[in-house]
């Protein structure tokens, strides 16, 4: 028997049961018929993200940003290529902190772009401050 992973459907919010070795397989949600991966971050709200974040048995790297910083422009690309890369193994997240501010201000974020990383509904990681592409895979290595 092998182990179920719950994923959040990035369209609808549905929670599906997928067995670990079916990852890879373009499994589609039970809810709404989407696929569950398509390689690109989800937009994270305060309606959405704790059923994202804590329902998710994969780890949930969130990229808390804003649209007048210029190194969350300039992290935006190498952060959406991160998530097609780690397509199956962590969902990628982006919350927009001035449509979002109570999610902001409940994470303590003091700057931006800010990064966590969140496994079993619990902060794994914080990181401040853009990466490249090199050190942002190597960052959420160490919490796969």
């Amino acid at each position: 028997m092998t182990e179920a992973r719950r994923i959040v459907c990035s369209h609808c919010g549905g929670i599906n049961r997928v067995p670990s070795e079916r990852l890879g397989d373009n499994p589609k949600c039970g809810v709404c018929h989407q696929v569950l991966f398509d390689g690109k971050p989800v937009n994270l709200t305060t309606d959405n993200f704790d059923q994202h974040v804590s329902r998710s048995d994969i780890p949930v790297v969130v990229d808390f940003w804003a649209s007048w910083c210029g190194p969350c422009k300039a992290m935006a690309p190498v952060f959406a290529q991160a998530a097609a890369e780690f397509n199956t193994r962590a969902r990628f997240a982006k919350v927009d902190t001035d449509a979002n501010q109570a999610l902001a201000s409940a994470y303590a974020i003091r700057g931006i772009p800010t990064l966590i990383v969140f496994k079993n509904g619990r902060e794994a990681g914080r990181l401040s401050g853009a990466l490249d592409l090199h050190g942002l895979r190597a960052w959420i290595g160490r919490y796969m």
